[in-house]
């Protein structure tokens, strides 16, 4: 009986665990995406170099970063070594890296 409770809880737990990787990664709509990839088309911006940042889904940018809205999108871009990088503006870790 113990070992049944115990193999319970030790799957319960790794459930909530998957469910909170899952909760952590965020999926760009591709209707956002579409909307960014239209917006940043009528309004480009200037590169910008930001040496020792990883350019890829999680990474985070330094606060001094600034950011630009897309209307009606959650999320902003802004454009790092030729590349549009969509962000949280929450938070400033990268959603999305688009080429």
């Amino acid at each position: 009986m113990k070992t049944l409770i115990t193999n319970s809880v030790a799957g319960l737990l790794l459930l909530s665990g998957v469910s909170v990787a899952i909760a952590d990664t965020v999926v760009l709509a591709p209707e956002q995406e579409t909307t960014i990839r239209e917006y940043v088309k009528k309004e480009p911006l200037a590169s910008i170099k930001l040496p020792g940042v990883e350019l890829k889904v999680g990474s985070t940018l330094p606060e001094k970063v600034e950011l630009h809205k897309v209307p009606n999108v959650k999320y902003e871009y802004t454009v790092i070594d030729n590349r549009t990088v969509v962000v949280d503006p929450e938070t400033h870790t990268i959603v999305k890296v688009l080429d």
